[in-house]
């Protein structure tokens, strides 16, 4: 079995029962088909870096997943069709990283980016 980061762009006027209902359905493909899905985070609505249909934001979620190549593709084949989502990217990697949150915002990196505003104000 291989490792693999899948992450997916949902459009942004998915209301959360729809989201969930994604997260859900890819969920099922993987299991169904005897992978393991390691980790689910969703990292929610963010500004995408230029306009994907249409869409200036997305919600974006993202699968660390245990399993074969052909699991990947059949998880592709089914997301190629879903007219909820925009864009879709899966990497295969030697090893997860469980331990870092990358979205979750802490009390001190919005301090610094206060911080960094007013400076900028100053100026």
């Amino acid at each position: 079995m291989n490792l693999y980061e899948h992450t997916i762009i949902a459009r942004q006027d998915v209301s959360p029962s729809q989201l969930k209902q994604i997260q859900e359905k890819y969920s099922k493909i993987v299991e169904k088909l005897d992978g393991d899905i390691v980790k689910l985070e969703n990292w929610g609505l963010m500004n995408l870096s230029y306009i994907i249909k249409k869409n200036k934001k997305g919600n974006y979620i993202h699968f660390k997943i245990k399993a074969d190549g052909k699991i990947i593709s059949e998880l592709e084949k089914n997301e190629k069709i879903d007219k909820n989502l925009l864009r879709y990217l899966t990497v295969r990697v030697k090893k997860f990283d469980l331990d870092t949150d990358y979205f979750k915002k802490n009390e001190e990196t919005e301090e610094l980016n206060k911080k960094f505003i007013n400076e900028k104000k100053k100026q």
